[in-house]
């Protein structure tokens, strides 16, 4: 009997393990997606510059703004990063809780990362609202 307790305990500690494995590859998945994101937003408001001064003829000075799609896409870089960071360091204490049999679940991480994508979510919204369709190009007998 107490042979197939320690058997049955140990494959609970097993279980918690690989669970412990499966939430830190979705933490990373989640790190991952987010250094995408935020390289495709930086890269795209590059593309509409671009777009811009071939369609106008003119060249277009870059968002010198806080709020632009370049400092969004890094800034969503930056946070995948710290997501990694973040994801090892809970996996690594979780482990040790597991192993020490005293498993305390912490939200911080999770409200921390919570309030950093809103704010940068939130900084998008200008980016939405104040794209402006690029102006026609004049021809040469409208100016004159």
């Amino acid at each position: 009997m107490k042979n197939s307790t320690n058997r049955k305990s140990e494959i609970d500690r097993q279980r918690e393990h690989q669970a412990n494995e499966r939430t830190f590859l979705a933490w990373l998945r989640t790190a991952i997606a987010l250094i995408g994101f935020g390289f495709a937003i930086a890269r795209f408001g590059l593309f509409l510059r671009q777009l811009q001064t071939a369609v106008t003829q003119q060249p277009t000075v870059a968002d010198r703004n806080l709020v632009s799609s370049e400092n969004l896409g890094v800034s969503l870089v930056i946070v995948g990063i710290f997501t990694i960071a973040l994801a090892a360091w809970r996996y690594n204490r979780v482990f040790g809780q597991i192993e020490s049999g005293n498993y305390r679940p912490n939200r911080l991480a999770i409200w921390l990362l919570a309030v950093i994508m809103m704010a940068l979510g939130t900084m998008s919204i200008p980016l939405i609202l104040g794209r402006s369709a690029p102006s026609s190009p004049t021809s040469e007998r409208d100016r004159n």
